[in-house]
């Protein structure tokens, strides 16, 4: 019953995300009279949206679990999971610059994947090699919200020196 329940709720997640993307083609913005600008800008979508994805999280033996948000990951304090995308066509500017930084030793998919675990792996061991620095580069841009963040920048600061 946990796993219909999980599955459904994903499934409500991406059709909301799908109708709100979809609610913003061709709308025109309303002029704000009371700041005095007369010009109204035209917005306009070129049929992209941003990737999002859910988080499938194994917990030793157990059926593994679905999560639709990062917090809900760390909140569960989980260390093993693989990240889903379940919508969106194109990287984000965070999305774009945190592959980057990993100077292409990183899928997205990885650093979500990655993003969404907690006290193990990079989060929390030293930094000892060019590639281990470059996938924390990576992971500063991408997490800003992560528990674990600022332990892991230290370690890459102190890799650096």
């Amino acid at each position: 019953m946990m796993i219909v329940r999980r599955a459904l709720a994903t499934v409500l997640v991406v059709a909301g995300v799908t109708g709100l993307v979809g609610c913003t083609t061709d709308v025109e913005a309303e002029t704000d009279n009371a700041s005095g600008s007369t010009a109204a800008a035209q917005v306009t979508t070129t049929g992209s949206a941003p990737i999002t994805f859910a988080f499938v999280c194994r917990d030793g033996d157990a059926a593994p679990t679905t999560y639709t948000t990062y917090a809900a990951v760390w909140k569960a304090d989980r260390t093993d999971c693989r990240a889903e995308r379940i919508t969106g066509t194109e990287m984000s500017a965070q999305q774009r610059d945190a592959v980057r930084a990993t100077e292409g030793r990183a899928s997205l998919g990885e650093l979500a994947a990655t993003c969404a675990e907690r006290g193990v792996g990079p989060w929390r061991s030293a930094i000892e090699t060019d590639a281990q620095a470059d996938l924390a580069a990576g992971l500063v841009e991408y997490c800003p919200g992560h528990p674990d963040r600022d332990r892991l920048h230290e370690a890459l600061a102190a890799y650096r020196g």
